[in-house]
């Protein structure tokens, strides 16, 4: 390749940084796992984030919740995640099950079967889990 095959290596050749998540994801996909949802949310908070894939300020908001989010949470609340553009009927029964209108990004934390706090768009990045989840 010689020397300025190396010099001027595509970015796609180079390595790239994967960040790892400090939320530990779980995919909610199907309106049967909402009953799954409401059942844990009775031992622990269970939070759930609608994520539009194709809104800015969805991304923004979905990766600052993440960046902000303390690792060790993850064994005090379940974090759920609903991609809109492939899971809108899960999406507006999740809206009908907890009785919160539908916004995007939205979060929602559910404790004991009940939506005790609901935020959407950048008010999502001002929940304070660490002192709602003591």
């Amino acid at each position: 390749m010689g020397v300025f095959g190396n010099i001027f290596k595509k970015s796609s050749e180079q390595k790239k940084e994967v960040k790892e998540n400090n939320i530990n994801w779980i995919p909610l996909k199907s309106v049967d796992q909402i009953k799954q949802v409401t059942k844990r949310s009775h031992n622990k908070p269970v939070g759930i984030f609608k994520h539009s894939t194709r809104c800015a300020i969805s991304k923004t908001v979905i990766k600052n919740f993440d960046q902000s989010f303390p690792k060790e949470l993850n064994e005090k609340i379940d974090i759920f995640y609903i991609d809109l553009l492939n899971y809108r009927d899960v999406s507006s029964e999740v809206g009908y099950e907890y009785q919160v209108l539908h916004q995007s990004p939205q979060f929602l934390l559910i404790n004991k079967g009940e939506a005790v706090l609901h935020a959407s768009h950048y008010d999502i990045t001002q929940i304070d889990l660490e002192k709602i989840i003591k």
